[in-house]
């Protein structure tokens, strides 16, 4: 027999959509390039404006996502955006039928895609919290991370092997089928709590709505004026920024510093995935062992020392440098997720109801954003001073993280709030924590 979230029908069928949603985008995120390069002989600026457009919609989309979600239904609108997910990448083997492919057309057709995918990524954020109690949003979060930490390897797999059995541009059409399906099992979601300022499907609010603009400005606010949410955007923030420095030097370091064959690189790689699965296993077993606040500095930090095993691997001969890359893609991968799983699930079960699509559309904007910048200045980074110094400045960089989160009134906290209580409950230490560092704020 089912246990736990298994037997919870509206999370049963958010997770059915939210798994089929993943693989089709994981998918998508191969086909796109391959497409683009092998289809259609699209030049180096042409792949850089194809990779940009992933990142683009973050920016200038994900506040709006976040006062849509918080005014309206958050499964009407995820069912919408799959939907027109799926249609959109009909069109590519329409137009491809048609002869009208080209690498401008796939440009908007991606743009377009990673508009609705950030809406969606926000509002699958943002309705777990409105589905289950605040005791399960652990639970919950682990299972959908599970899902996309095996949608990300077998996602990318299938997307590069479906490429090559078929038409590039017919392949798309296996997306448009898993974005469908992952609107049906959405749509199946029946017990949405419904949250205060929220008009249900087809209602209008009883009172005047204020302006999408000033919504936009509370939800920042709201992340801002909030000791432990502006934490936890911050510390993640810091993460995700060197990181993607990291991320265009240590494939050149791999390959040429270290000399290590494709076949080695690949099962390097497929370890960072390997590594997110166990993460997504080990974070509920975590959280249970550990307080929540030295759970996140741990984590944070062994993702930081794990890091710093890339440039270790200069230091012994080749077998035993792949093994060291394998154990720190794997290590690295399941702090993360851990990591990922818990500052979430803390932050939904802090955050008032009615404010969860602006806090996680303003997270993901910063958190996201800073990506693109910090992916050009690692390759500035790594021309200037070489690949090996620029890892090593990268992994420090990364541990200014832990550093932040154990400075901060985060370290001591035991445990995710629970009940509905847990908002009212934060309110009130953050009244203090707010008072005691108004001038550094």
């Amino acid at each position: 027999m089912p246990s736990g979230l298994w037997r919870h029908r509206d999370f049963r069928n958010l997770w059915l959509g939210q798994t089929s949603s993943m693989f089709a985008a994981n998918m998508v995120a191969v086909l796109f390039p391959l497409l683009a390069s092998v289809s259609l002989d699209a030049s180096l600026f042409e792949m850089g404006l194809l990779s940009a457009a992933g990142y683009v919609p973050y920016l200038g989309v994900s506040l709006f996502a976040g006062v849509w979600l918080d005014r309206k239904p958050k499964r009407a609108i995820i069912v919408f955006c799959d939907m027109a997910r799926a249609l959109l990448l009909l069109a590519i083997p329409l137009a491809w039928w048609l002869d009208l492919l080209s690498v401008p057309t796939l440009l908007v057709v991606a743009l377009l895609v990673g508009c609705f995918s950030v809406v969606a990524d926000v509002g699958s954020a943002s309705i777990l919290p409105a589905l289950v109690e605040r005791d399960d949003l652990i639970d919950g979060n682990s299972k959908l991370e599970l899902s996309a930490s095996s949608a990300s390897i077998a996602g990318s797999a299938l997307g590069g092997g479906i490429f090559q059995l078929l038409a590039g541009p017919v392949s798309m059409m296996i997306n448009t089928v898993l974005f469908a399906l992952s609107a049906f099992f959405t749509a199946l979601i029946r017990g949405e709590r419904k949250t205060a300022g929220e008009s249900g499907e087809g209602e209008e609010s009883e009172e005047p709505s204020q302006t999408i603009w000033r919504d936009m400005a509370d939800g920042v606010a709201f992340v801002t004026g909030h000791a432990t949410v502006r934490t936890l955007v911050l510390t993640t923030l810091v993460i995700n920024f060197f990181m993607a420095i990291a991320e265009p030097v240590a494939l050149v370091f791999v390959t040429r510093t270290l000399d290590i064959p494709p076949f080695s690189v690949g099962l390097i790689l497929a370890a960072s995935g390997a590594g997110a699965l166990v993460g997504a296993v080990i974070a509920a077993p975590m959280s249970r062992l550990l307080p929540l606040g030295r759970l996140l500095v741990l984590t944070a930090t062994l993702t930081g020392v794990a890091s710093l095993l890339t440039p270790l691997a200069t230091l012994v001969p080749a077998p035993a440098a792949v093994a060291l890359m394998v154990a720190m893609y794997t290590l690295d991968a399941a702090m993360i997720v851990v990591y990922n799983i818990n500052q979430r699930s803390y932050r939904s079960a802090i955050t008032p109801d009615e404010m969860q699509g602006r806090m996680n559309a303003t997270n993901r904007m910063v958190v996201m954003g800073v990506m693109p910048i910090g992916a050009i200045l690692g390759g500035l980074l790594g021309t200037a001073v070489g690949t090996l110094p620029a890892l090593i400045l990268a992994s420090l960089g990364t541990l200014i993280a832990p550093l932040i989160l154990a400075c901060t009134h985060v370290r001591t906290v035991k445990r995710v709030p629970e009940g509905e209580a847990a908002t009212d409950a934060e309110a009130g230490t953050e009244t203090e924590a707010k008072s005691e560092a108004e001038p550094t704020s």
